[in-house]
């Protein structure tokens, strides 16, 4: 069996990390299959949000700790550079990803969820930065995303003592959205992306790249990013909409377009 599984009902996109037997431990094929099917709904106008989970017990334990020490220095970075791709094609695509945690969301799987865009989680799950456990840095963008949502000095905390979180202390420091009890998640997953879909996805892909480049822009630049994108969004059809449901005191019926 794939050690992801892909389905898609109506717009959405899920994508479940699949080896449960090791708690969806990271695998080549695992993390090439993850990129591919991102890159895949990028070009896919039908698919207008992703939602990504875990299957068995937890969302994922990140790198496979039985296999490390069996790879050189060249095998490590060409497999942390597949790793790099995979978090980038999160990132850049242009439609709203929600990753649903539940059991542990360890080291690298971590950083998988962090490289989304909302986190819905389980009361049960709990959040690790597991790295130093095992004489690592963290690698999969972690020391990029969590400084930027908790700044350096919980960071580093979090890094060093290698001390699991639970799903509310998550929510607490602002890394979680929502948390539900672990019989909801999925329903809230799906009813969440669902409702996702159905708006102006235009309008959110280019929110989100502006949203991602703040990090590392100055406040002139995302003011005439922002000019730019504002005189592109006028000319959408989902545009065209929001004015006519206004005017008719309606919902407005986006297409993404």
């Amino acid at each position: 069996m794939s050690d992801l599984l892909v389905e898609k009902s109506g717009n959405v996109l899920f994508l479940t990390l699949n080896r449960p037997e090791r708690l969806n431990a990271f695998s080549a094929e695992m993390i090439l299959s993850l990129t591919n099917e991102l890159a895949a709904a990028k070009k896919d106008d039908s698919i207008r949000a992703v939602v990504l989970s875990g299957s068995g017990r937890s969302f994922s334990a990140g790198g496979d700790v039985k296999t490390m020490g069996e790879a050189d220095g060249q095998q490590v970075y060409d497999h942390i550079g597949r790793l790099n791709e995979c978090i980038k094609a999160f990132k850049e695509l242009d439609k709203p990803v929600i990753a649903a945690v539940h059991g542990f969301a360890a080291g690298a799987a971590f950083n998988l969820a962090l490289a989304c865009d909302q986190i819905l989680a389980a009361e049960d799950s709990k959040f690790v930065m597991s790295f130093s456990q095992v004489g690592l840095i963290s690698d999969g963008g972690g020391l990029y995303f969590l400084p930027r949502i908790i700044g350096p000095y919980k960071a580093k905390q979090l890094f060093f003592n290698a001390e699991p979180i639970t799903a509310v202390q998550a929510e607490e420091y602002g890394i979680v959205n929502k948390v539900v009890p672990l019989e909801q998640l999925k329903d809230e997953a799906v009813s969440y992306a669902h409702k996702l879909s159905q708006g102006p996805v235009k309008a959110y892909g280019m929110m989100k790249k502006i949203i991602n480049a703040s990090a590392v822009s100055t406040l002139d630049e995302i003011l005439e990013q922002e000019r730019i994108a504002q005189t592109l969004m006028i000319s959408t059809e989902d545009h065209q909409e929001g004015i006519h449901a206004f005017k008719e005191k309606r919902k407005p019926v986006f297409q993404g377009k």
